[in-house]
């Protein structure tokens, strides 16, 4: 456990200076690949998140409290959700947590389609919150907190790149 901490805390370690020395760079390596998206397109301008979430509460009318992938199509990650939970987590977890909306992982109607790479990087990014939540805050002994978690919200703050642009410090050195 502790092994797995220090690999988790340089692989963090690394990645903030590589984005130190080569930030936007690797940013926009990043976005090109079209793992990023920094302006909504045309088509997620038109979706109607609330309509297709009303949509989907609608068609799971009944079947809320059953087991997502008993409701849903293609469900690989929170196996022990509700359906009724799923969506939310999904809008106010997922969506808002990186300011984007369905279209930014799923086709509408077709929210099974694996044709949108972002899908698994949220199911990855998502494991890793797990990891992180159930294996690696337990072992900080002087974290304040017995119940620290961290989630999307964490580092996205809303946006789909997570926040790397921090503040000048208040102090300065001497």
């Amino acid at each position: 456990m502790n092994r797995l901490f220090k690999l988790a805390a340089l692989a963090v370690f690394v990645g903030l200076t590589m984005l130190a020395m080569f930030g936007s760079k690797v940013s926009q390596s990043i976005e090109n690949r079209g793992f990023a998206q920094t302006r909504p397109t045309p088509a997620a301008v038109a979706f109607d998140q609330a309509a297709a979430l009303a949509k989907l509460r609608e068609q799971i009318k009944g079947r809320e409290n059953e087991l997502a992938p008993t409701v849903f199509k293609n469900i690989q990650t929170m196996k022990n959700t509700t359906a009724g939970r799923l969506l939310s987590v999904m809008e106010m977890g997922f969506a808002r947590s990186l300011g984007v909306n369905c279209t930014h992982c799923h086709v509408p109607d077709k929210w099974e389609s694996e044709d949108k790479p972002q899908k698994q990087v949220a199911r990855d990014m998502s494991a890793m919150v797990s990891t992180i939540n159930r294996d690696l805050l337990k072992n900080i002994k002087s974290l304040k907190s017995e119940s620290a978690i961290v989630n999307c919200t964490t580092c996205h703050r809303g946006e789909v790149k997570p926040a790397l642009n921090l503040p000048s410090p208040k102090y300065s050195p001497k």
